[in-house]
């Protein structure tokens, strides 16, 4: 055996050694929980079910929408059931269920799931139309489909948000994660989003699982809207610790929004790095006093007259 074996073999030996402390992260049960790809396949195949004309499957060579949507269905049932079946043993009501009832549940919870897709469709239209009325950087409604990360987080939210209202364990908030860290936007699957929301730019936001948002809703970057406070820990659970937004709200950069009791009345303007933690009238506008921006310019000697502008100091403080 070479030095580097002899090596490689005494650290595999103390990880197998350091496996047996019986703690949470020393589980070794690889098939008895999700499949983190898979579940991103599965909203890979309902994206294109919601978009059937925008994205191709390039899994099956079919020439109809009918025979594509039931491929992708087919896919789909087969791969949610799976996964759900997983899942559901994490509810003290399937811990000890025989296999055949735990996968009775996954399919009736998956085509429960799956009779919300229209409905999905329908709010995911408006959200669309809210960001080509709101951004006149669209220039059409295909680049908002294939290239906005608020609406592709908004869809995955909106699909994790069925699931996580039908009791489905674990698969939401995966869901919602791929979605955090492929767009930086990160909207727990319990939130409930009104019709026409749109996020615009989107990096940095963060929406509480408690959150409500009206219709006509419109986000900038770096807004949360959170909770005030999570000392109390598990003990907080199921209880409104996020705010409520109203219709027509907009909210700018960076502001933050927090309390379950705190509600933004209906066509609020939040103005940018604004603070709140009580409620704020319907029509209200919300701002930062305007800081003093103080500009002081020094001339010195240049340090080289081929090179205009090496002569100026510029001093910002607020």
């Amino acid at each position: 055996m070479s030095n580097i074996e002899k090596k490689i073999n005494a650290v595999t030996l103390r990880l197998l050694a350091d496996y047996d402390g019986g703690r949470t992260i020393d589980e070794i049960k690889p098939y008895d929980h999700p499949d983190e790809e898979m579940l991103v396949d599965i909203i890979g195949s309902l994206r294109k079910m919601i978009f059937p004309g925008y994205f191709r499957n390039r899994s099956f060579r079919v020439y109809t929408v009918r025979n594509n949507i039931s491929m992708l269905l087919e896919d789909v049932i087969f791969k949610l059931t799976k996964q759900i079946s997983i899942v559901l043993r994490y509810d003290p009501e399937f811990v000890d269920a025989d296999e055949e009832t735990v996968v009775k549940k996954a399919e009736e919870l998956t085509f429960r799931f799956l009779d919300t897709l229209p409905k999905i469709r329908e709010y995911i239209e408006t959200d669309i139309e809210a960001a080509f009325e709101g951004d006149p950087a669209a220039y059409n409604k295909t680049e908002i489909i294939y290239s906005y990360p608020g609406l592709y987080a908004i869809l995955v939210n909106r699909l994790a948000h069925e699931l996580f209202l039908l009791g489905v364990p674990l698969i939401p908030r995966i869901m919602t994660e791929h979605a955090h860290s492929k767009t930086g936007i990160d909207i727990h699957p319990g939130a409930t989003l009104g019709k026409y929301f749109f996020i615009d730019h989107g990096t940095g936001i963060v929406i509480g699982e408690t959150t409500e948002i009206g219709e006509h809703v419109k986000v900038y970057q770096g807004v949360t809207l959170g909770a005030l406070s999570t000392r109390g820990g598990q003990s907080l659970r199921s209880k409104k610790r996020h705010p409520t937004i109203e219709d027509n709200v907009t909210i700018y950069s960076g502001a933050s929004i927090l309390g379950g009791e705190t509600l933004v009345g209906a066509g609020a303007v939040i103005g940018g790095n604004a603070f709140i933690t009580k409620s704020v009238p319907a029509g209200a506008r919300i701002s930062v006093k305007n800081l003093e921006l103080n500009c002081d310019f020094k001339d010195k000697p240049a340090i080289d007259e081929e090179e205009p502008g090496q002569n100026e100091t510029w001093f910002y403080t607020i």
